[in-house]
């Protein structure tokens, strides 16, 4: 039975307790990818993946800064699980911002009893990550037929509903809600990237797929109004890079005060000792903790936008918070990922510890979109107080 949380102070409490359990299998399921089906239905009995629902509907209706806390923990203990319900709550504030009072009432229950979302959103040979060829067509009864081919669809295998961006007759972007074991749905486990490996972030066909009118969703009235959903989304992969971050510095420090040998010249007995490797552990330190007070500063952004929605400057605010917490992520997961295996020494690289996971995940997961452009806006509001698009990606 699904248990419902009550309060912030206890999702994250479940949040550590899982994590401590997730991570002591974390190196084996990566090595021999072992998708983490059985993590996940605790995931879902734990009443986690509904503590976004509202207060109203019987959720514990967390702020943003729990929720980043509780994917950064998951993702610290295996960044696969960590992904995975980024797109599970990402459609669930779809729902919010603008689901019907019908459709909220029955995914809300459908959430608090443990169901999850998985996602179908990027497609392969469009122009680029904002263009889709997936459509809805109409049909006389009122429903909708849904083609497409998605493609790295995180959560999907594992998903109860598989929601879709998808093209209404007058070119609108839609989400159509689809449960996985629908007619004309296959879901195709060939994921084969160098990190993530959990993820199952594969490939998804809809073909000739019924699609009920009430199980569809105008999305694309979120970017007619002011909207922190970009900045949503974006701030969730912020945690899951941090959570990488993190897991590398402890693993890493772990290894060099029980592996590492120091050099020679240092004249110390331990590496742990030697103030060069200190020195270097301490910048990989400010790296961390410094993705982790912009995350922390980014959530806390969301949440002041979240009770004035009207209001554009906040808005602004937390995308450019979450674009900064989403750039010094992803610098400190892939720094420190890479950087620990100088301090260790040789020895870091054998087969079996599994150090290098962390690197090949943070390189996978920050390919998501491109830090670059996250500076971009930075620079270009920094310097000429040009606000972030609301695009839904920054």
């Amino acid at each position: 039975m699904t248990q419902v949380i009550a309060d912030d102070a206890e999702a994250v409490a479940v949040a550590a307790e899982l994590a401590a359990k997730f991570a002591r299998e974390a190196v084996l399921r990566d090595a021999e990818r072992i998708l983490p089906r059985t993590e996940l239905d605790e995931l879902s009995g734990s009443g986690l993946l509904g503590i976004t629902v509202p207060r109203s509907h019987g959720g514990a209706e967390v702020s943003a800064r729990t929720l980043g806390e509780v994917v950064r923990l998951l993702s610290a203990a295996d960044a696969s699980i960590g992904q995975i319900p980024q797109n599970h709550f990402f459609f669930v504030e779809v729902l919010k911002e603008n689901g019907t009072a019908m459709q909220r009432d029955f995914f809300y229950s459908e959430l608090l009893a443990g169901r999850r979302f998985g996602n179908a959103l990027a497609e392969k040979g469009t122009r680029h990550a904002l263009e889709f060829a997936t459509r809805l067509a109409p049909r006389p009864d009122g429903s909708y037929t849904l083609t497409g081919t998605k493609n790295y669809s995180t959560g999907a295998l594992f998903a109860h509903w598989i929601p879709v961006f998808a093209l209404a007759p007058d070119d609108s972007l839609t989400a159509a809600f689809v449960p996985h074991d629908a007619p004309g749905v296959t879901v195709v486990d060939d994921w084969d990237g160098i990190g993530q490996r959990g993820t199952a972030s594969g490939t998804v066909r809809f073909e000739d797929v019924n699609v009920p009118a009430d199980r569809v969703v105008p999305h694309h009235l979120t970017f007619e109004r002011p909207e922190v959903f970009g900045a949503f989304g974006q701030f969730l992969h912020a945690a899951v890079d941090t959570g990488i971050a993190r897991a590398a510095l402890e693993e890493g420090g772990e290894l060099i005060r029980t592996l590492a040998r120091p050099w020679g010249e240092s004249g110390v007995d331990r590496a742990s000792e030697e103030p060069l490797v200190i020195q270097q552990f301490g910048e990989l330190a400010l790296l961390v903790r410094a993705a982790e007070a912009l995350l922390d500063r980014a959530g806390a952004a969301i949440d002041a936008a979240h009770r004035a929605p009207a209001d554009e400057d906040l808005a602004a605010e937390a995308s450019l918070a979450v674009t900064a917490a989403r750039a010094q992520a992803d610098t400190a997961a892939l720094t420190v990922a890479n950087d620990v295996f100088a301090l260790i020494g040789t020895r870091s690289v054998t087969a079996g510890r599994g150090l290098d996971r962390h690197w090949r995940n943070a390189r996978t997961h920050t390919l998501h979109d491109p830090r670059r452009w996250k500076i971009q806006h930075l620079g270009n509001h920094a310097l000429n107080g040009v606000h972030p698009p609301a695009n839904g990606i920054v």
